[in-house]
């Protein structure tokens, strides 16, 4: 079964993290697994945040043009939207999420994701119908 995977920005910050730590070795499993079976959704907000933090890591600007381009091979990207702004705000409210968090979950709402890949919300929570994963969560 082919699943619409939203992927947050935590995820795309562990896969591109130097680091050797069990985080960055499941987020890249993840990444490189995932497009085979599903689709891979992201925003253009994810695609800010983890700039930002890379450019804060010391990328240089090409490597962050490249990572940028290989987010965009790989993944569908959704836009941000005046519905997009409306069901945050009412997540926010109705969640009690971040700002930048209800984002994230109006996105993957909006565009059909079956799956919010983040572990900013809590493992197997349901979003609108969109259902939380936490990729970094041990299996029982």
């Amino acid at each position: 079964m082919t699943n619409r995977i939203f992927v947050d920005s935590n995820i795309w910050i562990y896969a591109f993290s130097e680091d050797e730590d069990m985080r960055g070795a499941a987020a890249r499993s993840f990444i490189a697994g995932a497009p085979n079976e599903n689709t891979l959704v992201t925003s253009y907000q994810v695609v800010n945040e983890v700039t930002r933090i890379l450019k804060k890591q010391g990328y240089s600007e090409p490597d962050i043009r490249r990572t940028i381009a290989g987010m965009f091979d790989i993944c569908e990207f959704c836009n941000f939207s005046q519905s997009g702004a409306m069901l945050a705000s009412e997540l926010r409210e109705t969640l009690s999420v971040s700002y930048w968090d209800s984002h994230i979950a109006a996105s993957a709402i909006l565009a059909d994701c079956d799956v919010l890949a983040s572990e900013d919300f809590q493992d197997g929570s349901l979003l609108r119908g969109v259902r939380v994963k936490n990729i970094f969560k041990p299996k029982p």
